[in-house]
């Protein structure tokens, strides 16, 4: 088991930013591959950004390419989200995902592992 548990989340006015945090507990978090998600009312859950186990591969959505980044600590068994920039649109709970094997990168939410409960962010215009 991994448990997953995200902060960082709230209100912030656009162009502003935010920086969320999951944490990791249970396994060996350098072993997993590390998503964010993010689901607005009304829509279906959407991969922002992901990155691999090494950090050798990070995938970004178009809709935050060169706005978001995506790290990870694997000595604090922690993942980050760097949100600049942000926007109305931006609006959902992001949620941390991992899991061990992606045979496709970037991996998908049927593919995910573990979940974490979720934080929500709010931009407001």
């Amino acid at each position: 088991q991994v448990q997953l548990v995200e902060s960082g989340g709230g209100l912030v006015q656009a162009g502003g930013s935010l920086r969320l945090s999951c944490a990791a507990s249970g396994r060996t978090f350098s072993d997993y591959h590390m998503g964010w998600f993010r689901q607005a009312p009304g829509k279906e859950r959407e991969l922002v950004a992901a990155i691999s186990w090494t950090a050798a591969n990070t995938y970004y959505a178009d809709s935050v390419n060169g706005r978001f980044t995506i790290s990870r600590d694997n000595a604090k068994n922690t993942v980050y989200l760097q949100m600049n920039s942000l926007k109305p649109e931006d609006t959902a709970v992001y949620y941390c995902a991992t899991t061990r094997i992606a045979p496709r990168w970037p991996p998908v939410a049927g593919g995910m592992d573990y979940w974490g409960k979720g934080t929500l962010v709010t931009v407001s215009s």
